[in-house]
């Protein structure tokens, strides 16, 4: 099924798609999420299944119930989902990221083309991205056996995490930001400087005492 067909389903056929959360697939795969971080700057896109996003729309009344009015046909399903206000403040709220104890302000992007690239969010943390506080609980609110596989595409630890309704948050500790070097990286290097300093200097010392001999 596609996304259009699943959406036309919600919005125009109330008997063969039910308005209750269990109209989704809460055991099914899990949601994916992609983080990646550049300095102090933090991006995750957050991908649901059709009919996931169907139940969340769904639930926050960004479809029209055919079963108590006219369906509007001006718009896709797709585009409701881009205008609603409640669709961007769930998502804002919902996935979050925390540094030192404070949330990142976030901004979502377009919702175009959710089914392909999913909710796109961005924080701008105060300092660059080392220790982050990251929130993912999605859908657990429908159901709470729905679970989000978070993958992180800049270097982390851990890589790889399961949200689920009793697991929302993770610290995640990055090693490098975006080629950003780190405090650690920074440290070794300015020892290897210093070291190679010192071994020229007496290298150099060296050689002057050996021509002084010889002279």
């Amino acid at each position: 099924m596609t996304f259009r067909t699943a959406l036309t389903a919600a919005l125009l056929a109330v008997t063969t798609l039910t308005a209750t959360p269990a109209a989704a697939h809460p055991f099914g795969p899990p949601s994916t999420a992609r983080i990646s971080v550049d300095g102090s700057q933090v991006a995750i896109s957050w991908l649901a299944a059709e009919d996931d996003w169907v139940a969340l729309g769904q639930s926050l009344g960004a479809f029209e119930n055919p079963a108590t009015g006219p369906v509007s046909t001006a718009l896709t399903g797709e585009q409701k989902l881009q205008r609603s206000a409640a669709v961007h403040d769930y998502l804002l709220g919902r996935i979050t990221v925390a540094q030192s104890g404070k949330r990142c302000p976030g901004k979502l992007e377009s919702l175009e083309q959710l089914v392909a690239q999913g909710a796109r969010l961005t924080f701008d943390c105060p300092a660059p991205a080392v220790d982050l506080d990251v929130t993912v609980s999605a859908l657990t609110d429908l159901d709470e056996n729905y679970r989000t596989m978070l993958t992180a595409e800049t270097p982390a630890t851990p890589t790889q995490t399961l949200y689920t309704a009793r697991q929302q948050t993770t610290r995640l500790r990055f090693t490098a930001s975006g080629g950003g070097v780190t405090t650690a990286v920074v440290t070794v290097a300015t020892g290897t400087a210093a070291a190679a300093a010192l071994l020229g200097l007496f290298v150099l010392l060296r050689s002057r005492r050996r021509k002084s001999s010889q002279a």
